[in-house]
């Protein structure tokens, strides 16, 4: 079968290639791929700035349908449409693990970067990370559970309360889902980003987010005042990995509000505003990937309608068509951007 391989580490290497269709295992499904979406976390690996375990196919974002089940599986049949979470594999011993923590597991294994995923016809998953996907989420929209979930995980670590103004800082898709999972809470949302960010505030407008706020016309902390009485917001939700936009949002903030980076910044190290974390006792978390505890409730929000995550895609391609993809979500004109896999 065709699948997109990262070949080997730096720049580039990401190449077409003929492999072996996948094996089922005990415990293991055969998924057939129906979308793919492309993460932040591919491009910066096609870039050369995230490490896999080279040569892997790329893809941990996907919905699709059973089409073999190994030994042992009882929850799943052939037939199924499923997504599934990245983890294939963990330690199974350490605290992380046995608190339902496996996104911290230092053992862990994941699809699309360590193991392979889903830019390829099939891929394996094991059966305790499948979910099943009710009729109401379409297969665009179920692969996009995984950066739903992800938004979700970061949301959970914050305290949001009707009626609280919560910032999104960063209008891509993980801003976007954010936005919306923070909606469902009963927060007022503002999300603010740059006019090359147009066509992503364009569509936070459409799917109903409360203020969008283009921060080259207009002045960001003059309309946080205004919706808060001089108080400042509630909630910060980092999803830029602007170093510049993290230390805005600490000075949005009110005293004791709640601040969480879900961006990743591009150097590790980087110069965050101390001095107001401490003055306002602002309460400062980090949030990696998710857990298996997010994938539910996320399935949940788009069968209610809560979540549009489908509103989000705007391109679509064939795995063959990298190239394309990536320009695409270059130049800006993208949002989310799913690959469907080649028959052979």
């Amino acid at each position: 079968m065709k699948a997109l391989v990262k070949t080997e580490l730096g720049h580039g290497n990401l190449h077409m290639q003929d492999v072996e269709e996948p094996v089922v295992s005990s415990h293991h499904v055969k998924i057939k791929v129906a979308w793919a979406g492309i993460c932040g976390s591919d491009i910066h690996t096609y870039e050369g700035h995230y490490k896999v375990a080279a040569p892997v196919t790329l893809g941990h974002e996907f919905s699709g349908e059973i089409a073999e089940i190994g030994d042992g599986v009882t929850k799943f049949k052939v037939g199924d449409r499923v997504t599934s979470e990245t983890t294939f594999y963990i330690c199974g011993e350490c605290k992380y693990c046995q608190s339902g923590d496996y996104n911290l597991c230092n053992h862990r294994k994941g699809l699309g970067s360590q193991i392979n995923g889903g830019f390829a016809k099939y891929l394996i998953a094991r059966e305790e990370s499948l979910h099943h996907l009710p009729k109401e989420v379409d297969d665009q929209s179920a692969a996009m559970t995984e950066p739903l979930a992800c938004t979700y995980h970061a949301i959970q670590k914050t305290e949001i309360r009707e009626g609280d103004l919560v910032i999104v800082l960063g209008p891509g898709p993980i801003g976007l889902l954010a936005a919306q999972v923070a909606k469902s809470n009963g927060a007022s949302v503002l999300i603010a980003g740059l006019t090359n960010d147009q066509i992503r505030l364009d569509k936070a407008n459409e799917i109903g987010i409360d203020y969008v706020i283009n921060l080259q016309k207009e002045n960001l902390k003059n309309k946080v005042n205004e919706l808060t009485d001089g108080y400042g917001a509630d909630v910060l939700l980092e999803c830029s990995g602007s170093i510049h936009a993290a230390n805005q949002g600490l000075d949005l903030l009110r005293k004791k509000g709640h601040y969480a980076q879900i961006g990743i910044f591009p150097e590790a190290q980087v110069s965050l505003d101390m001095e107001k974390v401490i003055q306002k006792e602002i309460k400062v978390v980090g949030s990696r990937s998710q857990k298996p505890a997010d994938w539910e409730p996320s399935i949940q929000l788009m069968k209610e309608g809560k979540v549009d995550a489908k509103s989000l895609v705007t391109h679509e391609y064939s795995i063959n068509q990298w190239d394309e993809a990536y320009q695409a979500i270059k130049s800006g004109k993208a949002i989310k951007v799913m690959l469907t896999p080649l028959d052979d």
